[in-house]
Parts: C-alpha cells; sequence; structure tokens
C-alpha cells in the first residue's frame, strides 16, 4: 500500500523542494510548523460563532508570547523591523485556522499597519499596546455604500478649531462602516477612513482613530457598533457594523504621516496633488494584500495534501485484470484535476516568495526607487487576484475528490471552502483588482497618468500602443537568457523550450495590450471616457489576467534556478512544465483563434498535461510533503480511517 505520508530524511528531494518553497524565510516557517502544530491553535468546527470568538482572541493571545506580532514593527515602536518574516510567519496560522489568520491579521497587519506607517511619532503608544493586545482594534474602511470605490466614502471627519477636534459623522445610512473585523465584540477601537473637512472644503480620504468601547465593552457615546451576525465562514472573527453620530475625537487622532491639520484648522501636506496623496496613502497598507493572498495559498495546499494523501490510498472499481481496487491517483481523471493544481500551488508559492522579498526591501528602506513602490502595488494585486482564485477552485476540486468524506465538518476541506471564499472579495474585489493591473500595463507606467481622471486616461491611453509588455519589463532579457541557456539542438518553437513557453505567455499579454489600447482610442473618438472605458472592460480584464500569468511563470523559472540539488531540480522543471502546459491549454481557444497556436499544436498541449500527470504521478506525494504542510497540521479524520484502505481483516 502506498503510503500517504512521507518524511524529509527517507527523501532529500522533499528537503531541497521544500527549502526551495520556503524561501528566504525558511527558518521562519519551520519555527511556526513546530509551534503551530500544537491543537490549541487548531479550529474548532462545533463551536457557535461567540465561543469560536473567544477561542480565536485566546490564540492570539499565545500568539504575542511566540513572538510572531512583533516582527510587523518597526524597533523603536517596539518590534523587531522583519515585515518579511512578519508575512511569512502569519501566513503560517493559515494551516491551522483561518479565523485566527484573518483575526490576527486585522490586529498587526491592518490595525496596526495603519496606525504605524500612517501615524507619526505621537502616536506611538498605541502601536506597542496593539503589539500586545492591550489595544485591540480594527480596520473601518469599508462602506455599506462603498467598498472598492474608497474614494467616495461617505462617513466625515470634519474639523472644529474652536475644540481643536474632528467630528466623526456617519451622515447617510450608506456611511455605516460594514463588514468591519473586530468591530462586533472586541476592538475598542477603530481606524477610521473618512473624508477630512476643514474650513468647509474636503480633503480626501483620511485615517483616524477612533475609540469605540469603554472597559466594560459598552459603546461609547455617539458610536453604535453591531454583529453582521452568521457568515458563510470564518466563524471565529467577530464581524461588525459602526455608525457614528457625531463622535468626537481629539486633533491628534489623525495620523498624519502625510497630511495634517493645525490647531486653527489649516491644512497641510508635502504631497499637493489629492490623488497622488490619495494612493500613497493606500500604497503604504500593501502588505496586507499580500498577506491575503499567501494565506489564500496555504489554505489551497492544506486542501491538496488532504486529497493527495486520501488519493494514493483510497480504491474503488476493479481493475478487470487483476481484480484489484484501482486507487484513486491511477486514474488519469483523478490526476488531471489534482496533479495541475499542485502544479499552480508551487508556481504561486515562488510568485509569493519573490513578493515578500520586493516587500521587505521596499519597507526596510533598502529600494528606495519611487517606480518600486508602484510596482510592488501593481504585482501585489495580480498575485492576490490568482492566489485567492486558485484556492477557491483548487479546494473545491479536493472537496470533490473525496467524494462524500470530503462533504464532513471532521475532514476540514468544507470548512477551508468556507474560509476562503470572501478571500476574493476582501483587500480589493477580485475583478476590480485585475481592472487595476491592467490600467498599470495600458499607461504603460507614466507617473503623470496617476493623476488623471477618467476622462484623462482614457485620453490618454487612447494614444499610446507601442509593445508596452516588452520595452518595459524585462521578459525580452529573461526570453534571451533562456534561449542562450539551451542546449537542446531542437526547433525554436518546441513546446518543451522554456524560452517558448514564456514568450507564448508574453506575446499573449502583448496582443492584448495592445490591442485592448487600439479599442480604447477608436471608442474614444466616439463617445464619452465611460461608454470607452465600459466597451474595452472586458478585453481590458483579460489582459490583466494574462500578465499576471506571465508574472508568475517568470517567478517560477527564477525560483527553479535557485534549486541546487539536481534531483530536486529535475522535478520542479517538470513541476514547471505541467503548470505551462496546463495553462495553456485553459486558453487554448484564445491561442487558436488569434493564430498563436494551430490546432496540432493545442493537441499537443493536451497530450503534454497527459503524459505530464502520468510522469509525476509516482511523486505526487512527495510534491504535497514538499509544500510543507505537517501531517500534524492537516486534522482530516479521513487520513487516518482505516476501514477506507485495509478492507482484508
Amino acid at each position: 500500500m502506498e503510503s500517504g505520508t512521507s518524511t524529509t530524511t527517507e527523501n532529500p528531494v522533499i528537503t531541497h523542494l521544500r527549502g526551495a518553497l520556503d524561501g528566504p524565510w525558511g527558518a521562519v516557517r519551520e519555527e511556526a510548523r513546530a509551534a503551530l502544530a500544537d491543537d490549541k491553535f487548531a479550529g474548532d468546527p462545533t463551536l457557535d460563532y461567540h465561543a469560536a470568538r473567544t477561542r480565536v482572541l485566546e490564540q492570539m493571545r499565545e500568539i504575542v508570547k511566540l513572538g510572531f506580532a512583533d516582527r510587523s514593527f518597526r524597533r523603536e515602536n517596539g518590534g523587531t523591523g522583519e515585515p518579511g518574516a512578519a508575512v511569512v510567519g502569519l501566513e503560517m496560522l493559515a494551516y491551522a485556522d483561518l479565523s485566527l489568520w484573518v483575526k490576527s491579521g486585522v490586529q498587526w497587519g491592518l490595525f496596526g499597519g495603519a496606525v504605524e506607517n500612517l501615524g507619526t511619532e505621537r502616536h506611538r503608544e498605541y502601536v506597542r499596546r496593539l503589539i500586545s493586545l492591550d489595544l485591540l482594534g480594527c480596520f473601518a474602511m469599508t462602506e455599506t455604500g462603498h467598498g472598492s470605490d474608497v474614494q467616495s466614502l461617505e462617513t466625515t471627519a470634519t474639523y472644529d478649531p474652536e475644540t481643536q477636534e474632528f467630528v466623526v459623522h456617519s451622515p447617510t445610512p450608506s456611511a455605516r462602516k460594514d463588514y468591519i473585523g473586530g468591530a462586533a465584540e472586541h476592538a475598542t477601537m477603530a481606524a477610521v477612513f473618512a473624508q477630512l473637512i476643514t474650513g468647509g472644503e474636503s480633503k480626501g480620504v483620511h485615517c483616524f482613530l477612533v475609540p469605540l468601547r469603554d472597559e466594560d465593552g459598552n459603546d461609547l457615546p455617539g458610536v453604535t457598533t453591531s454583529d453582521d451576525g452568521l457568515k458563510g465562514g470564518l466563524p471565529g472573527v467577530d464581524n461588525g457594523r459602526i455608525v457614528f453620530d457625531q463622535v468626537r475625537i481629539p486633533r491628534e487622532n489623525l495620523l498624519n504621516r502625510y497630511a495634517d491639520v493645525t490647531p486653527d484648522g489649516e491644512y497641510t501636506s508635502d504631497i499637493e496633488n489629492p490623488s497622488r496623496r490619495f494612493f500613497t496613502t493606500l500604497g503604504t497598507l500593501v502588505r496586507g494584500r499580500i498577506s491575503v493572498g499567501g494565506a489564500a495559498a496555504a489554505g489551497a495546499r492544506v486542501a491538496l495534501s488532504i486529497a493527495v494523501k486520501y488519493a494514493v490510498q483510497r480504491r474503488q472499481f476493479s481493475d478487470p485484470d487483476t481484480g484489484e481496487e484501482v486507487v484513486l491517483m491511477d486514474y488519469r481523471a483523478h490526476q488531471r484535476r489534482l496533479i495541475p493544481l499542485i502544479a499552480k500551488s508551487y508556481a504561486l508559492a515562488f510568485a509569493q516568495n519573490d513578493l515578500v522579498r520586493r516587500m521587505h526591501l521596499i519597507q526596510t528602506g533598502q529600494d528606495l526607487d519611487t517606480s518600486s513602490q508602484r510596482a510592488l502595488e501593481k504585482r501585489a494585486a495580480g498575485l492576490k487576484v490568482a492566489q485567492t482564485r486558485h484556492a477557491t477552485r483548487a479546494i473545491q476540486e479536493c472537496r470533490e475528490a473525496c467524494g462524500g468524506a470530503g462533504y464532513l465538518t471532521e475532514n476540514r476541506l468544507v470548512t477551508l471552502k468556507a474560509d476562503t471564499d470572501v478571500f476574493t472579495t476582501f483587500e480589493g474585489d477580485n475583478v476590480v483588482l485585475t481592472q487595476l493591473v491592467a490600467k498599470e500595463l495600458l499607461t504603460a507606467y507614466a507617473d503623470e497618468v496617476r493623476d488623471l481622471d477618467a476622462l484623462g486616461w482614457v485620453r490618454f491611453v487612447a494614444t499610446t500602443a507601442g509593445d508596452v509588455v516588452r520595452k518595459r519589463s524585462g521578459v525580452r532579457q529573461l526570453i534571451q537568457t533562456l534561449r542562450d541557456r539551451g542546449d537542446d539542438p531542437v526547433d525554436e518553437g518546441d513546446l518543451a523550450r522554456r524560452s517558448t513557453q514564456l514568450s507564448l505567455f508574453a506575446d499573449r499579454e502583448d496582443y492584448l495590450v495592445r490591442t485592448a489600447a487600439h479599442r480604447l482610442r477608436a471608442r474614444a473618438q466616439e463617445t464619452g471616457p465611460f461608454e470607452a472605458f465600459n466597451n474595452a472592460q472586458d478585453h481590458i480584464l483579460t489582459a490583466g489576467t494574462a500578465h499576471i500569468d506571465r508574472l508568475i511563470l517568470e517567478a517560477f523559472i527564477e525560483g527553479i534556478a535557485d534549486i541546487e540539488d539536481p534531483d530536486a531540480r529535475a522535478l520542479a522543471e517538470t513541476v514547471c512544465d505541467l503548470y505551462v502546459f496546463s495553462t495553456l491549454e485553459e486558453n487554448a481557444d484564445w491561442y487558436i483563434m488569434h493564430r498563436f497556436m494551430s490546432v496540432e499544436r493545442a493537441k499537443a498541449v493536451r497530450r503534454g498535461v497527459n503524459e505530464l500527470v502520468d510522469r509525476l504521478r509516482p511523486d505526487v506525494v512527495t510534491l504535497v510533503d514538499a509544500m510543507g504542510v505537517p501531517d500534524t497540521m492537516l486534522r482530516a479524520a479521513l487520513l487516518s480511517d482505516a476501514s477506507v484502505y485495509d478492507r482484508t481483516q
């Protein structure tokens, strides 16, 4: 019988692959695996949501003792100043319980990140208190009426120079803050995003610290909180609503890194352009978006580990030649449904490592290039889309692949499915984020475009239709490097060549970006800017998706190059081939329609997927073990159900 587990001592390939997938902060991941294997960090799906919330808060207090939270904050604020390690360490909480990850992310990522990154020295004590959980906070951005459109938030913070206070108010029912993690029960303070008004003039959205509850947990005067109640998942997170009725806060509660108001009401900012100021403010909070994608991918790895280890033991239907029942993983259909998802998990892991590394360099001051921050935001948005969509698809496939057992809560897959479902929505709706990525591509990273309104943006794009992708990225150089590195005497168009694979991804992106610009240009001459954009939105979104696919492949290629062990590298190369072939297969209709691929070549791609899953079948347990989810953290009863596997007794 094939074992559903293996150890690094038995197979050194696992050690090398896991080291590559763990990335620069592998030691942090190993520390977390050991610490979080304790049952006290596991979720308990039998609890009602009030008890689940209490349990998660208790778990967070244990996380504080482990020092995981300290890494998120600068040394002068009581932390250790390790943003990369912070993202990786907290991501590992997703292996234990996604409610714990989300609530921790709200406290130390969103709320804490807002206070530290948007505040100044006068807010330092708040940071120290929130690290230790002496101050429990929430991140109050989203409103009932506006989620993705942050610039249109309706909550106001009007400055009163006579008392030197801001008056925070919800002027309409749709200004109610909604879905706010921590607002229902535990948070005593909120980082509130509101329209700053002084001298009768609105200065745009800024962030303010607003106390919510007293020491006994009662709402403060003018504050009304309520519970969002039961959700589709994440029972341990106390999502709630907040309404403000003329709530007064000190002037100093404005988080004033990028703008301030003097005691007499004068507004000051080093960033004159309001749009640039707004995007700079949001850009400092990019770590939250990076973390959401990482946690979603972690959830997918858990699900795939469970489903694969079940599939190599569970038998169903007899082989007519031998009379023995066949292991599920030996069916081609089962291989096709799971192994390409493993390949994508590998691709996304390398891409996430690269993203976190870029973030760490910027946030520790090692990369001071102003364009790097903007590129990071685009990359973070795109990867969050890819990771959360992958999680949704992979976990559902794993649930189905485990049959009726997969539907039992004790086997965790339905919990993972429920808990990750909302990841496609929070920290940016995936459609909106894909659009953001494409808009950055279409404007060719021109700095002046960020400050344009819709009309200006469409007009600018309508005048640009160059070879944007290859002029503005390093893809050309990478393709040439791959060609120079290759020793095969095969034809340049061979799909087995990495340079050819990358060219196909880049060609699709190139074509879509150029033709989207042409389409906007043609439409802009006939109609208004909204109609021009709306007419091309489907095209624009496809261009954004193609760009994301290409970035992921580049990260995969570069990640493999760092694997020193030849056996591990060879296996990773095959996994990369499968990622490429399965992605090409998913988009074969586009490639054929636009004559980048013949019908015969498309058939070769389909055959290639079959050949690759067959080749990887013997190593499938090795591949999931290398993804780094310890057996002790899987907590799926079906993996120890002897009656399923042993029918000889």
